[in-house]
C-alpha cells in the first residue's frame, strides 16, 4: 500500500489537530447546553427514557455478538490512504442524507415517531461505521474490530472526561485490544444519551420536529464521520510504520 508523501503530511498534521480536539475540555456553552438537558430531562416521563435505554442496549449487544451490519473488507489492499479518504468521504455524504430524511420524517411524525428516530439513527450509524471499516481494509467478522467501532462510537458521543480515557485506547488500538473483553454498555448508553438527549426530545416537540430532527442527524453523522475516518486514518498510518 503506498502513501503520497505529501498527503501523509497533510494527514499527519489533521490527526495532531484531532488529537488536540478530542483532549480539550469542554467550552462554557457545551456546560451550560449539559445543564440545560439535565434540567429538560428531569421533566421526561421515566417510560420514555427506560425506551432510549433499552433501544441503545440492543443495538449495541446486537453490534457486540457479530450484527447484522457486518460486511466483509473491501478489495483495497492496493489502494492509497488518499483514495480510501475519497471514498469514506462519499459514503459519509450518502449516510448523512439518509439520515436527514430519517429525522425529518420520524420528527414530523409527533412524539412515538420521533421516539422511533433514536434507535432508527442508531442503526444508521452502526451500518455506516461498519462500512467504513470495511473500505479501509478492516474485517468487521472480527470482534476486536467490532470493539473497535464502538469505543470510536463512544469516543465521539462522550463527555471531554470519557474521551480522555478512551483516546488513549483508540490511539494504540493494538497495544489495548487484548486487554478489552467487552464493553461496559451502561457507561456507554449512559454517555451517549447525555450527549445527545437533549436534541433528541427537542425533536419530540410539535412543530419543529422535522427541521430540528433533519439536522440534528446530518450533524451527528458530520461529526461521527470525521472522528471515524481519523480513526482510521490513524490505524492506516500506524501500520505503515515498521
Amino acid at each position: 500500500m503506498s502513501i503520497d508523501k505529501s498527503y501523509e503530511k497533510e494527514v499527519y498534521i489533521d490527526l495532531k489537530q484531532w488529537e488536540l480536539a478530542m483532549l480539550q475540555k469542554s467550552t462554557r456553552f457545551q456546560r451550560v447546553a449539559k445543564l440545560t438537558q439535565t434540567r429538560f430531562n428531569a421533566i421526561v416521563p421515566e417510560k420514555v427514557h427506560q425506551a432510549l435505554t433499552e433501544a441503545v442496549k440492543g443495538i449495541v449487544e446486537t453490534c457486540l455478538v457479530g450484527s447484522k451490519w457486518t460486511t466483509k473488507p473491501k478489495e483495497t489492499d492496493d489502494w492509497s490512504l488518499q483514495e480510501k479518504d475519497k471514498k469514506a468521504v462519499d459514503i459519509l455524504q450518502s449516510y448523512k442524507r439518509t439520515a436527514a430524511v430519517e429525522g425529518a420524517g420520524t420528527g414530523a411524525g409527533g412524539i412515538f415517531l420521533g421516539m422511533a428516530d433514536f434507535p432508527l439513527l442508531l442503526g444508521i450509524k452502526m451500518k455506516f461505521l461498519h462500512e467504513l471499516a470495511s473500505w479501509y481494509g478492516f474485517d468487521t467478522r472480527r470482534y476486536d474490530e467490532r470493539l473497535y467501532i464502538l469505543h470510536l462510537f463512544e469516543l465521539q458521543f462522550s463527555s471531554d472526561t470519557r474521551r480522555k480515557e478512551l483516546y488513549p485506547i483508540v490511539k494504540n488500538w493494538d497495544d489495548h485490544k487484548e486487554q478489552i473483553a467487552d464493553t461496559d454498555w451502561q457507561v456507554f448508553q449512559q454517555e451517549y444519551r447525555d450527549y445527545i438527549d437533549l436534541v433528541k426530545l427537542l425533536q419530540l416537540m410539535p412543530g419543529i420536529g422535522a427541521v430540528v430532527g433533519a439536522y440534528a442527524n446530518y450533524n451527528l453523522l458530520e461529526d461521527l464521520g470525521k472522528t471515524a475516518i481519523n480513526g482510521y486514518r490513524l490505524r492506516t498510518m500506524h501500520a505503515k510504520t515498521p
